[in-house]
């Protein structure tokens, strides 16, 4: 109970809570973000982001997924075709 008491106290002291006389998600986001010690809040109160932003960063990661992937297929099969090309040398 403290600790909300604290995180609270200190996200609306350092954030715009004094501006607009109220504590919001962002000032406490910011805070899991910037004070060292809510590090480790920041992956529970994430900064707020658009769905469209969202699904966007998820399509680019799953193209960057595809290129790695057909990349490391190609590895592969040149390893491959060096170990055949090694065991009919010999």
């Amino acid at each position: 109970e403290l600790f909300v008491q604290y995180l609270a106290t200190y996200s609306y002291k350092h954030g715009r809570g004094k501006e607009k006389n109220a504590l919001t998600y962002s000032d406490l986001s910011h805070t899991a973000e910037e004070c060292e010690t809510f590090q480790f809040l920041a992956d529970i109160l994430p900064k707020k982001i658009l769905a469209s932003k969202y699904l966007k960063m998820l399509e680019k990661e799953k193209r960057d997924g595809e290129v790695r992937e057909d990349d490391e297929e190609d590895e592969e099969e040149e390893d491959e075709d060096e170990t055949v090309d090694e065991d009919v040398g010999s």
